[in-house]
């Protein structure tokens, strides 16, 4: 903490002290008042003049701290120095605010302890005004109090009375009514009490590291003389006693000092020597522990001096308000990213329930949309189911045509039972490829192949019908008897050619109806595309049942037959010529 700093703190408590009527102004002569006495006890010329003329623009009226704060620090402050009594200051300041402010009546401390703990809330208050400590800091005060009264720190007495005042922080008074209560000293006399204010006092103001008594070696007489000594940064003095009434000389500290154990002798034990700049210092301690906690806290000085870094206390508080600072910044920006997200919370709660009313009306929508969609859908079954009966009756009826006329040629077959070796390899054939027909589905790619070698056992058989029909020719017997089953078979022929015929026709009729229904149910699936995406989205993916596929069926003597009508055109016209070439032969 800075001189300025520290300054300021004390004549904020005088200058408070003075607003009598807490205004939060004081008046003009009791600043002249002031600022005389400030610069007195700071060794610090004072010229009246100065403020008069300062304030020579202002109204007749008090001053408020604002106002007098450019005075201070551009005719008192800027000239201050670091050459005068910092106590003698403080008592300045405390006498004018501890006589409107202190209740010393009520307190179990005297008035010199309530200076001192004054003075201790300066040290550890924030750099803000009103003055306050924190809890932090209060915690720390008064666990090295406890520990200078001989005490055990405990913490569950803390939390009990932070969680009764229910306080964050503590003025100046409230901390000194805090400490004068006794809540913190239970069990110990006033003495013990305001020697542990005193001891907390100079470690913290007075920059104490450690006392004690020691043995110090004489450098005119060389005798050994039991002196109080009081270890600071910069210095090691020593007095006559603890009381400090009379000093009796100065260690001065730097960072060519350096401090050595020695061994005993003169009959003295845990001896060693201090080196100074000027001198060097031969001291005994009463036991070892003593030796090196004295010798430690010396290098520590040293290595203070050397570094350039306060005391320990003072580096420790200033890293405690450091991490305070850090604490407060983060949890500043967390307060910040938590508006944030607060806030983007809040927008995207608002676009979450513009998306549900959205939702809501696109599921009422969807809703109409599937009840309109349901009424089509079953409009179109019910067509559909219309369409697919009178599709089924009339393939019963094609089906029922086909029997009959199967059975006929049926019949037609057992009467020419005679040629039914020569065709018994088509019918093999032709059986195969039945069942090749059956599976039309899944070996497609193999029926030309089978219809080639239908076409190619067709030949065959026809050429053993012709080399049969030239055996036959050879006798006349035979053949006589052969042209009346020619003849008989040749108008059983022409008749089942009728038939197929009309066959045909039928089958034509049946297929441009097939193709009617067929057109219906493009148009109705290109009419119901979009509920027919909806569904498969929303319920999955609805097939509707169609129709299979249907091909043109021929009937041939021998039964349903795999090949076109063509196919069946060429087998008519081989047919043909070879019922000539028969007919010229006889």
């Amino acid at each position: 903490m800075a001189l300025r700093d520290e300054l300021l703190k004390s004549i904020w408590h005088a200058f408070t002290a003075l607003d009598l009527d807490k205004s939060g102004k004081v008046s003009k002569s009791q600043l002249k008042v002031l600022s005389h006495n400030l610069c007195t006890v700071m060794n610090i010329p004072h010229d009246p003049v100065a403020l008069e003329e300062h304030f020579k623009d202002d109204d007749e009226g008090p001053v408020s701290n604002q106002g007098y704060m450019p005075y201070l620090n551009k005719f008192i402050l800027d000239k201050v120095t670091d050459n005068f009594d910092r106590q003698d200051f403080n008592t300045l300041c405390w006498t004018l605010c501890s006589r409107k402010n202190l209740k010393q009546g009520q307190l179990l401390i005297s008035n010199d302890d309530a200076f001192k703990i004054w003075c201790i809330f300066n040290f550890l208050s924030e750099d803000r005004y009103p003055l306050i400590v924190v809890t932090e800091e209060i915690e720390y005060f008064l666990h090295k109090l406890t520990d200078a009264m001989g005490g055990s720190w405990m913490e569950e007495r803390f939390e009990d009375y932070r969680l009764d005042s229910k306080q964050q922080c503590l003025s100046a008074w409230e901390l000194i009514g805090l400490v004068g209560s006794g809540h913190f000293s239970k069990g110990m006399d006033r003495q013990t009490l305001s020697m542990g204010i005193t001891e907390v006092y100079q470690e913290l103001i007075l920059d104490v590291l450690k006392q004690g008594y020691m043995m110090k070696k004489g450098h005119k007489r060389k005798n050994w003389t039991e002196r109080w000594f009081m270890l600071k940064p910069n210095s090691m003095s020593y007095y006559v006693g603890e009381d400090l009434t009379d000093k009796k000389g100065n260690i001065l500290l730097d960072g060519n000092c350096s401090v050595e154990p020695l061994p005993d002798k003169e009959g003295k034990k845990c001896l060693f020597l201090i080196k100074s700049s000027l001198k060097s210092f031969e001291i005994s301690v009463s036991d070892k522990k003593k030796k090196q906690e004295w010798i430690q806290a010396v290098q520590t000085c040293v290595s203070l001096l050397r570094q350039g870094r306060p005391a320990p206390h003072r580096e420790a508080r200033q890293k405690r308000r450091d991490l305070r600072l850090r604490q407060q910044a983060e949890q500043e920006e967390l307060e910040l990213r938590m508006r944030e997200l607060q806030t983007a919370n809040e927008a995207k709660q608002l676009e979450l329930e513009n998306m549900r009313k959205a939702l809501e009306e696109a599921a009422a929508n969807a809703a109409e949309e599937e009840r309109r969609r349901l009424q089509t859908q079953t409009e179109l079954q019910d067509r559909y189911r219309v369409d697919l009966e009178r599709e089924k009756t009339v393939r019963q009826q094609m089906e029922e045509q086909v029997a009959q006329k199967s059975t006929e040629l049926e019949q037609y077959l057992q009467r020419v039972h005679e040629l039914e070796d020569m065709y018994r390899q088509l019918e093999d054939a032709l059986e195969d490829e039945r069942r090749a027909r059956q599976d039309e589905e899944t070996v497609r790619k193999l029926q030309a192949r089978l219809l080639e070698e239908e076409a190619t056992k067709r030949a065959e058989l026809e050429q053993i019908h012709l080399r049969q029909q030239l055996a036959i020719s050879e006798t006349e017997a035979e053949k006589q008897e052969l042209e009346r089953e020619r003849v008989a078979k040749e108008s059983a022929l022409q008749a089942a050619m009728t038939q197929l015929e009309h066959l045909e026709q039928e089958r034509q009729g049946a297929l441009e109806q097939y193709l009617t229904v067929m057109k219906k149910l493009e148009d109705a699936t290109n009419n119901t595309k979009t509920w027919k995406h909806k569904v498969a989205e929303h319920e999955g993916l609805l097939r509707l049942i169609q129709p299979g596929s249907k091909e043109q069926k021929l009937i041939t003597n021998w039964g349903p037959a795999a090949f076109s009508d063509a196919e069946l055109s060429l087998r008519q016209k081989q047919w043909q010529e070879t019922k000539n070439q028969t007919t010229q032969a006889q």
